[in-house]
């Protein structure tokens, strides 16, 4: 897949069939468009194109609100499109100025003059241009103008829910990785160094490794204890992960500590992957360092058995 992050390194694409959208998450709804416009490409001999912002409208629209985080870091959103065989990825810097073009300039100097799209394919009800104002309807009145086709998918359920990043962002704030997993279409996962915490874990027989997150604007599941696959170094490692204040030992600042299963090596310092398999429990105070352990140990019983019906 070839990376344009301005619209003056593009070259022109022959047979273009764009889509365009945030694409946060790269979920199941996301798919069938993108699995759409490869169709139409294949048909017409043509290659993909998709159009995505960084950063996130919201960010730059709502600068107070810092309430959004993020289902993909932009990386993240790369490698996604990447590996679902998209041609190109065109990354439009979004700013103040840019949200000001009305639905008009956008169709006739981005879709129609840079691009030169041949077919655009659209999510349901999505919106573009200056206050939201570009709609399917306008895009049909003016394709014919422009010459290009356009054609609107239809929202995307599961078990009668329409999937949008938005639910998505809603469950795991609930904790509900599994709800977030079937709409994702894939376990949900973040990436982070692992650094030095206090070190408690071993001292209980469960030593964990302490994960910064790379990306601030990265969504991270609710407080809680999660059984969760690993990976370092592109091998797979199972575990168990405590993301909150950890109010037995510390109850004072937030941390993300994972403790591997039968793993004793020493990874300071390594980037690693969490996928995030199932919920265990809320995260709880006990009264007692062995009080915690005895919980621990029916935690790890508990993410063996998630392990076992997953794979």
């Amino acid at each position: 897949m070839k990376v344009y992050r301005s619209l003056s390194d593009l070259p022109r694409i022959k047979n273009a069939v764009v889509t365009q959208g945030t694409f946060d998450g790269v979920h199941a709804a996301h798919r069938v468009i993108i699995n759409r416009i490869k169709q139409l490409a294949a048909k017409h001999d043509g290659e993909t194109v998709v159009i995505t912002f960084d950063p996130h409208p919201r960010m730059v629209l709502f600068p107070d609100d810092h309430g959004l985080k993020l289902l993909h870091t932009l990386d993240e959103k790369i490698e996604a499109l990447e590996n679902e065989g998209v041609d190109h990825l065109v990354i439009i810097p979004f700013t103040l100025a840019f949200s000001r073009l009305s639905s008009l300039q956008f169709i006739r100097d981005i879709i129609a003059t840079q691009i030169g799209t041949k077919i655009l394919v659209i999510g349901y009800n999505h919106r573009f241009g200056k206050n939201r104002e570009g709609t399917f309807e306008h895009l049909k009145e003016y394709s014919s103008l422009y010459g290009f086709e356009v054609e609107e998918i239809p929202e995307q359920d599961i078990d009668e829910v329409s999937v949008s990043s938005t639910r998505i962002r809603h469950a795991l704030e609930a904790g509900n990785v599994t709800l977030a997993a079937k709409y994702l279409g894939r376990f949900y996962d973040c990436e982070g160094v692992v650094v030095k915490g206090k070190q408690l874990g071993r001292t209980i027989g469960f030593a964990t490794a302490n994960i910064a997150v790379t990306d601030t604007n990265k969504l991270i599941p609710a407080n809680g204890v999660y059984a969760v696959r690993v990976f370092i170094n592109n091998t797979v490692h199972h575990g168990m992960l405590n993301s909150g204040m950890r109010p037995t030992v510390d109850g004072i600042t937030h941390a993300i500590e994972v403790h591997l299963f039968d793993f004793s090596v020493d990874i300071y310092g390594a980037k690693i992957k969490v996928q995030f398999v199932d919920k265990l429990r809320d995260e709880q105070k006990f009264n007692s360092l062995d009080e915690l352990k005895n919980q621990l140990e029916k935690d790890k019983l508990h993410a063996l058995e998630v392990f076992s019906k997953h794979e």
